[in-house]
């Protein structure tokens, strides 16, 4: 099983996996890390990721980018025209959703924002799957803190089609904050005085400061803030504007008359912003941008800072909204942690390293620190990995209220409650309790619409309640509905029931006395029978119930009763989100899997085309050369001709030919060519047995002398131990001669 996280970027997409005790970022087919967030359509085939941006400008009409941007979008939202601007195939209005509309297998097709994230997904799928040489199915995804219900609903769904299973919608500037804590060692305790770091990601197309408190083991997002439309794109069309102005002027062109030639300027002006970054000016030049006109310019800089004044003056708001949130003053954060490509513009680091009063830090790899976060939080996720302990505590951006319809036996209830603050923590569940005799039902929307993105529509789902009656006496229900943001910040009934009064003992607590005078009518558990005024909403937390007793006390605990409210059974809820029903997503898989396997049949033709042509080229260099002494005239010629012919057909008539005909070509080439290539293989092998056999007896040879001369050297040997025996034996034989005594001659 794999583990994945994926910065889903509105330019690129960065892949992180875990493993090898750590985390990785993955290259994709070309060994770029990060890979152009890019759908195209073509007569035959789509082209996902890499080949889509190769084929960008010569199919600008079939091309879809600013994927992140459509997802859970109305057609008629005004941030949509913006986005046409960056998007070069025509959007389209589908049952109120946005959709584009491509030229697909020769056909006019329109899919939906859904099914284009699906489809750009499917190849983050493969491309993990091939660099990881395991199938990959649980994976964490990045959104922006500002998305929506509607939006994280979209992204989930095209995740499903995609075959992928999301453990978490983690928010980008989290994600980071995750990978930057979760590897600290030097944390706070709990205890101590949190680390406050703000966490500044300046991306393609929005601008988001988070500020995050860290312990050891936890983090905490304080608050967040963010510009949707400050971003590259913005600083690109800035110079890009700029150009366009200059080469009306010098070259008489109107580059924005022609999208081709206004995309290529884009992607000019784009490298020319990454020079900038680190130069004090930069050239400009594009070869036959239109018309066959070749354009050249240079800009400085300080040029640079002044065009794109306007969004420097704005860089600053998202910092101090984000201050103002959390309740803190700049000098009360100890580090800025900057991420994202266009963090590296110098005017923008100056104007946010200014406004805290102290140096930026750049500890996070600024293009890879959002995966790297995701891929650490779904590795916490997942069972397979053992990953150090760290809790995440995220806030939702936008408050949440529930409306009702009033009811009729209750006419001063109230309708319409806030269960969600801004900023309530996320993952949470709160607990609405209704007085009901007959089934209801309630809304959920955003309490504040005109700080939504756009002119986002505030209703998140409807949710109707079935299985109300009168409890046994007649009187109200009480009917608990548990509403919960789970972790991927979107919202779900996910459970009713209801319950009954009942006396019930339980525990004295310490802190109580005997001698107090408790009435269990004041408990927090005690609910008056009359119907209340409005829905009573609770927070509901994880607490262990079970009371830390030593197992050596055997005196049994006093106890009192005390009215409870006991469950006694479920209440079906059916819920109306805005995510895809079962049927259209069922819909959208089987669509989406049969595009995949078109895919797949093209580029295994494409692959058998390529190996027919390579195989002709190779004969034919080979036929007059490294065969020539294994073929007679007759069969060169009959192989030439063969050759002559297939390239004629493979160069018109077998320009669009199926993958069979193209084995059949190549197998037929192979039945003529085969005979003479193998008597080249044969002579080869024989070749290759004389040079082997010749070695062997070398080595033979060798080793008989070898053995022949150590054969020698061992009778050597020998004989010469023998000698010394023998020497050393007449030694001990031979017969001591005295010599007489002086005394005695005389």
């Amino acid at each position: 099983m794999s583990v994945v996280g994926v910065d889903f970027g509105c330019l690129n997409t960065v892949i992180a996996v875990a493993r090898n005790r750590g985390v990785d970022v993955i290259t994709n087919e070309v060994s770029n890390r990060a890979t152009p967030s890019l759908v195209g359509f073509g007569p035959k085939s789509r082209y996902l990721g890499e080949a889509a941006k190769t084929q960008e400008i010569s199919n600008l009409k079939n091309t879809v980018g600013s994927l992140k941007r459509l997802a859970g979008r109305n057609f008629n939202d005004p941030e949509i025209e913006i986005e046409r601007q960056y998007v070069t195939a025509a959007l389209v209005d589908l049952n109120g959703q946005v959709g584009a509309k491509v030229n697909y297998l020769g056909e006019q097709q329109t899919f939906s924002a859904t099914a284009l994230i699906a489809m750009f997904l499917s190849k983050v799928k493969a491309t993990a799957s091939a660099e990881l040489k395991l199938p990959v199915s649980d994976i964490v995804i990045s959104v922006p803190s500002w998305f929506t219900d509607a939006q994280r609903r979209a992204i989930l769904d095209a995740s499903e089609v995609a075959g992928l299973k999301t453990l978490r919608l983690m928010n980008d500037t989290t994600a980071a904050a995750l990978g930057y804590g979760i590897t600290k060692v030097d944390l706070p305790a709990a205890e101590e005085k949190p680390r406050r770091v703000a966490f500044v990601d300046i991306g393609y197309s929005n601008y988001t400061v988070s500020i995050v408190s860290f312990r050891k083991g936890e983090l905490t997002v304080l608050s967040t803030a963010y510009d949707r439309h400050f971003g590259g794109r913005d600083f690109d069309k800035a110079i890009a504007e700029h150009f366009v102005t200059e080469f009306n002027e010098k070259f008489k062109i109107d580059i924005k008359s022609n999208p081709k030639a206004y995309t290529r300027l884009m992607a000019g002006v784009e490298k020319l912003k990454k020079v900038l970054s680190a130069n004090a000016q930069s050239p400009l030049n594009i070869e036959s941008i239109m018309n066959d006109v070749d354009v050249r310019g240079m800009l400085k800089r300080e040029e640079l800072e002044e065009l794109v004044k306007p969004l420097l003056e704005r860089a600053t708001i998202p910092l101090q909204q984000a201050l103002d949130d959390a309740g803190l003053k700049a000098s009360e954060i100890d580090f800025i942690e900057l991420i994202g490509g266009c963090s590296r513009v110098p005017a923008l680091k100056d104007t946010i390293s200014q406004f805290f009063g102290k140096p930026l830090s750049f500890t996070l790899n600024q293009d890879e620190a959002v995966a790297r976060g995701c891929a650490f939080a779904c590795a916490i996720l997942s069972p397979v990995f053992r990953v150090r302990d760290f809790a995440v505590h995220d806030i939702v951006s936008y408050p949440i209220e529930f409306t009702w319809e009033k009811y009729a036996q209750i006419p001063d209830e109230d309708t319409t409650l806030t269960v969600f603050n801004k900023n309530n923590t996320v993952p949470s569940t709160k607990i609405l309790t209704f007085y009901r005799k007959e089934p209801f039902d309630l809304e959920a929307r955003y309490a504040e619409p005109d700080k939504l993105p756009g002119k986002f529509n505030p209703w998140i789902g409807r949710f109707s309640v079935k299985g109300v009656q009168p409890d046994p006496k007649g009187d109200f229900m009480i009917c608990k509905l548990k509403a919960r943001l789970n972790l991927h910040g979107v919202l779900n009934i996910e459970s009713g029931y209801y319950v009954e009064e009942a006396e019930v003992e339980e525990p004295i607590p310490d802190d109580v006395s005997a001698s107090d005078n408790y009435d269990s009518s004041d408990s927090a558990s005690s609910y008056e029978r009359r119907p209340a005024k409005k829905a009573r909403v609770e927070l509901t937390d994880d607490v262990d119930d079970k009371q830390n007793k030593d197992e050596n006390d055997k005196t049994p605990p006093k106890t009192r009763k005390v009215k409870k409210q006991v469950k006694k059974g479920d209440l079906t809820v059916v819920s109306g989100t805005h995510a895809a029903d079962q049927a259209a997503k069922d819909a959208l898989t089987e669509r989406e899997t049969q595009m995949a396997v078109e895919d797949k049949l093209v580029a295994d033709t494409e692959d058998r085309k390529n190996a027919l042509e390579e195989y002709i080229y190779e004969m034919r260099g080979k036929i007059d050369d490294l065969y020539a002494d294994f073929a007679s005239e007759a069969e060169k010629d009959k192989l030439k001709a063969l050759l002559a012919k297939t390239e004629d057909w493979l160069y018109d008539d077998g320009e669009d030919a199926t993958k069979a005909v193209y084995v059949a070509k190549y197998e037929e080439i192979r039945f003529v060519a085969g005979p003479i290539v193998q008597r080249y293989l044969d002579k080869q092998e024989a070749a290759r047995q004389a040079e082997r056999a010749a070695k062997e007896a070398v080595e033979a040879e060798r080793r008989t002398k070898a053995d022949a001369e150590k054969a020698k050297q061992d009778a050597a040997a020998a004989e010469k131990r023998d000698t010394e025996m023998k020497d050393a034996g007449d030694n001990v034989l031979q017969p001591e001669v005295e010599e007489p005594d002086s005394e005695m001659k005389e």
